[in-house]
């Protein structure tokens, strides 16, 4: 890479992600999809994520999704499919993307040059993205690219965001860790899902986080207490940084100076939504 050390990473955890991620926690998404007749938070959850996809079964979300639990999911996959197109699903998801930015970020950000900047930049680094093995990406490049700034940001940072996504689970394969364990290491790191949303989200059960707790000490990942041991947190910093290099290419195709910039507008943006409560305070573990 030509990039300094950890700026594309730095760029995706400030800026990329958590702009995306707003929509999971919005009350404007549970008030459009219900009036398409979705009603239950985790078939939202399961049908706004997938729909890039088209009306796929249980089976390719689980794949899709990795760290899902197929009992939840083959509970509301293909079902929700009687209740809204894919189609109708995705014009929904836009819907309230706009509600929430506008929400949040409020109408002088939403008019800033410096948004629509950002959107740009974000727009040329997805230019980088590649499809080979990358479902979800190659789902999301297939939709149209919206005319708002706001929206095309979004976009943008859903193109990056789930480019990312499908690295990193190569990355978990070559490191040997199951949905399980990737997502009670990562909440070991402090930076991941708190129990009570990978139960609520995800569909485990605290004896599966115990199960995988368990195993990941036998392998010297976890100590007693649940915390991250020396090789554990070498394990992880393995893992991102296989992850950074399946995922550089947008990044270098941005460039620099351009990667310095989208992280300092897009920083500015993600902590106005912060500040805004965007996301629930136990959200982290």
């Amino acid at each position: 890479m030509t990039l300094p050390p950890l700026a594309a990473r730095h760029c995706w955890h400030a800026a990329i992600n958590p702009l995306h991620s707003t929509i999971y926690f919005s009350p404007e998404t549970a008030k459009e999809f219900a009036a398409l007749g979705i009603t239950d938070p985790v078939a939202v959850n399961l049908a706004h994520r997938s729909a890039a996809m088209g009306a796929v079964g249980a089976g390719a979300v689980t794949a899709a999704f990795y760290n899902y639990r197929h009992d939840l999911v083959a509970r509301h996959l293909p079902a929700v499919w009687d209740a809204a197109t894919p189609e109708q699903v995705l014009a929904a998801r836009l819907r309230t993307t706009d509600a929430t930015l506008r929400r949040l970020l409020g109408s002088e950000t939403i008019e800033s040059p410096e948004l629509a900047e950002a959107a740009d930049l974000a727009i040329r680094a997805a230019e980088g993205c590649t499809r080979h093995a990358r479902v979800l990406y190659a789902a999301h490049a297939d939709l149209p690219v919206p005319e708002e700034p706001h929206l095309r940001l979004w976009h943008a940072t859903t193109l990056l965001r789930e480019h990312r996504g499908d690295g990193h689970l190569a990355a978990l394969l070559l490191a040997d860790l199951d949905p399980l364990e990737a997502l009670v290491s990562h909440t070991a790191t402090g930076k991941g899902m708190s129990p009570k949303w990978l139960k609520r989200i995800r569909g485990w059960e605290q004896a599966d986080l115990d199960a995988a707790a368990d195993r990941l000490r036998a392998r010297g990942v976890l100590d007693a207490a649940g915390a991250l041991t020396e090789e554990g947190v070498a394990l992880r910093e393995r893992l991102e940084t296989e992850t950074d290099r399946l995922d550089a290419a947008p990044y270098e195709h941005l460039g620099a100076t351009g990667l310095a910039r989208l992280t300092e507008l897009g920083g500015a943006i993600v902590r106005k939504a912060l500040a805004a409560g965007a996301f629930p305070a136990d959200l982290r573990g």
